[in-house]
């Protein structure tokens, strides 16, 4: 069986409750692809011979990423911050405390407007639920800006990458494979400078979380 078979094979409806479980739970606070999920099943919409939407697939990670913040919500309004306390000794690379600090720094400066653009950093994607509940965020606030932000984020990534999709195949008739090459290797760059900025801040506020909390040995 080729490829283009194997895909023509797969149901839209499993495509759409893939996204939408993968982003919910990520969404939730369990670090999960969702971003990588989304942007595939977006790709496979750009597929003209394939049947799955790219309207089915934005639906279903912004329905997805609404309920599962807003899960996340309840369960940080819940158990307060001593729940990132034991996630943070049980995941200390999703839940440390350079993660929380930077999480409640972006909070502190920005309020609910953290939650809204969290949703674009892959750090604030996961704890941006989950935090706010525990920070006391007013619920119609938190929701506001939960339903804005996963419209603006899941609208945006899918119909970016459809297009994108849809103009790559173009690409690939009249030029080389170099042009494409060349638009990956520059998207994957920009990803990493960005997500090595974002572990760099949090380094930085672990390393000020371990200075303040270590014991003072005496003279």
């Amino acid at each position: 069986m080729n490829v283009e078979v194997l895909l023509e094979s797969i149901p839209p409806l499993a495509v759409y409750l893939l996204v939408g479980g993968v982003v919910g739970v990520e969404s939730l606070g369990i670090p999960l692809p969702g971003e990588i999920v989304l942007v595939s099943a977006a790709l496979l919409s750009s597929h003209q011979d394939l049947a799955v939407s790219p309207v089915g697939v934005g639906v279903a990670a912004v329905i997805g990423a609404v309920i599962g913040d807003s899960i996340g919500y309840s369960i940080g309004r819940r158990f307060g911050m001593p729940l990132f306390d034991r996630l943070g000794r049980r995941f200390p690379k999703h839940f440390g405390p350079g993660h929380i600090a930077l999480a409640e720094r972006l909070f502190a400066r920005w309020g609910s407007r953290a939650v809204f653009f969290g949703r674009f950093v892959a750090v604030l994607r996961i704890l941006a639920g989950p935090l706010a509940g525990a920070l006391r965020m007013r619920y119609p606030r938190f929701l506001v800006a939960n339903v804005s932000g996963a419209i603006c984020w899941a609208g945006g990534t899918t119909a970016l990458v459809y297009f994108a999709g849809i103009a790559a195949e173009r690409w690939l008739q009249r030029f080389s494979w170099v042009a494409l090459l060349i638009a990956i290797i520059g998207g994957i760059t920009a990803a990493i400078l960005l997500r090595e900025r974002t572990s760099h801040a949090i380094a930085q506020l672990e390393a000020e979380h371990y200075r303040k909390t270590a014991p003072v040995l005496p003279d």
